[in-house]
């Protein structure tokens, strides 16, 4: 983690922070999507994977998750996305359903509580040599359901192939590599993959929905992060 080195209250709260020269997980995504350099990445996610397992298993207590807090966010999302109309009613009704199936899920109540990450973005994620890691940004730390963190790196992955080559499918090969090394950190790796496979898509929506908030994101390409959404919603 990036360590603090200083705080100056009267120069509007200036945080002073470690540098670290790494490159940005973003970059290590558009080397694979514009110069086709696919192995840099999968180096890159098998990294991350060792990192956000070591975060996560090293910090886990025995508190079970409150996946209702993912779900209260899941529903502020979707009414920030109602209110200021990007998505319309209909879309809200079949979101909401679909979430409600989710909810009633014993699997997505059963993990136990890690430390998160909270912001685990293409931004926010530096590598340097070999498998170190570095991660910036950490206002958004708590604890919560490991898959908080590693669904968002997963739906970050396919928006950045979704935004940059209209294919999603072109971020699968590259979300399984990063799940299958996340899993290798657990004392059975099969198992953890089944259980982390299946939760991964309500968190894998969640995040899309998130991204299609955003200002700069086109109503087509918007309405494309919606419909995406929904399919992974209605995974068996």
């Amino acid at each position: 983690m990036i360590r603090p080195l200083g705080l100056d209250r009267d120069i509007n709260c200036v945080l002073a922070l470690e540098f670290y020269a790494g490159e940005q997980f973003s970059q290590a995504i558009a080397r694979s999507i514009y110069q086709r350099d696919d192995a840099h990445l999968f180096w890159r996610l098998k990294a991350l994977g060792f990192f956000l397992a070591t975060l996560h298993n090293r910090s886990a207590n025995g508190r079970t998750v409150d996946f209702d807090a993912d779900c209260h966010y899941f529903e502020q999302v979707v009414d920030r996305l109602r209110r200021t109309d990007r998505i319309g009613t209909w879309d809200v009704d079949e979101l909401l359903w679909l979430q409600e199936l989710w909810n009633d899920r014993p699997t997505m109540w059963q993990d136990r509580q890690v430390w998160l990450h909270g912001d685990a973005t293409p931004a926010n994620i530096l590598f340097g040599h070999g498998l170190d890691v570095a991660a910036i940004d950490l206002e958004r730390t708590k604890r919560g359901d490991r898959m908080f963190d590693v669904g968002r790196v997963a739906g970050e992955i396919q928006h950045a192939f979704m935004t940059a080559t209209g294919d999603r499918r072109r971020a699968e090969p590259f979300i399984g590599h990063f799940l299958w090394e996340y899993s290798c950190h657990f004392p059975d790796r099969y198992a953890a993959f089944a259980s982390i496979t299946s939760r991964l898509p309500y968190f894998m929506a969640l995040n899309l929905l998130r991204i299609a908030r955003n200002d700069y994101v086109s109503a087509d390409y918007r309405a494309k992060l919606v419909r995406q959404s929904k399919r992974l919603l209605q995974a068996s």
